[in-house]
């Protein structure tokens, strides 16, 4: 189910790089991603209802926040994309572990060790990189994707953090119904109203469906039902099947290239961040 989730998540990239190729805004192929999502929990809250927790206040505050982290995750993402490749805007945002970690230590939540300084510094070691910002004139990753793509993983990092403090409130289809309509609600607000109503009659619309089927609609689900019968190291690892499909995709569908740098820092991100994603949880 993980896999699968992670497979889900690492496709969608691939196809929101095709629709913003044609011209969609990334606000407006973030919110059909988000919108679709929201149709496929509200049934699944329907079809199991009991312990929602929809009546407690701390629920809706931190699923608020969960779906604040996820809008900001998606529509980063696209942007990161838009104005770079699906493989560094997808390594780049693998890097939200990261920020979990500076957060916790922030807030006293996770113990700094040697280890896990060490891993950062491997991890911006890996971003520069992947990103060439060190080479002058280095094309095909703008400043903007660069941080665009941090930034989708600290917005990553927020989502899981209101997830993680909705969680003892009620169950994982309310807090994401919950999640995906501020996600919906913040998007029509700051997206392109005319791009979206053109959606509807564009001859794309089928992609638009089909990346918030797989990107938002089916993978959550997977990935929460996975996270229940699967240990959290071993969900860290495989989760590296979504940074690795979105390359292999932007690659072979997109005909994105990638240097031999490039390559190594990916490796480094990638490998270091599951690294230290099971140390924490298996320690």
């Amino acid at each position: 189910m993980v896999i699968l989730a992670a497979l889900c998540w690492g496709l969608s990239g691939g196809i929101g790089g095709i629709l913003m190729a044609d011209g969609w805004d990334a606000l407006v192929v973030s919110f059909y991603r988000g919108a679709i999502g929201l149709l496929f929990v509200l049934v699944w809250l329907a079809l199991r209802p009991r312990g929602s927790g929809l009546s407690n206040p701390r629920l809706w505050f931190w699923s608020a926040i969960a779906g604040l982290g996820v809008a900001g995750n998606f529509a980063f993402y696209f942007v990161s994309i838009a104005e770079g490749s699906v493989a560094v805007a997808a390594t780049l945002m693998y890097c939200a572990p990261v920020f979990v970690f500076l957060v916790s230590f922030a807030l006293r939540l996770e113990r700094p060790t040697l280890f896990k300084w060490i891993a950062i510094v491997m991890v911006m070691i890996g971003v520069v990189l992947l990103t060439r910002i060190l080479e002058t004139g280095a094309g095909g990753v703008t400043p903007l994707g660069v941080a665009a793509g941090l930034l989708s993983g600290l917005s990553y990092a927020l989502f899981i953090f209101g997830f993680k403090y909705a969680a003892p409130h009620g169950t994982p289809q309310a807090i994401l119904v919950i999640a995906f309509a501020a996600l919906v609600t913040i998007l029509i607000w700051t997206g392109d109203a005319g791009q979206a109503v053109a959606v509807l009659g564009a001859p794309t619309w089928p992609l638009f469906v089909i990346l918030g089927v797989l990107g938002a609609g089916l993978s959550f689900i997977f990935y929460i039902v996975g996270l229940n019968h699967t240990a959290p190291a071993v969900a860290s690892i495989v989760a590296m099947v979504e940074p690795v499909t979105a390359s292999l995709f932007g690659v072979v569908v997109l005909g994105e290239s990638l240097a031999a740098l490039q390559i190594l820092g990916m490796g480094l991100i990638l490998i270091t961040v599951t690294a230290l994603s099971v140390h924490s949880r298996v320690g």
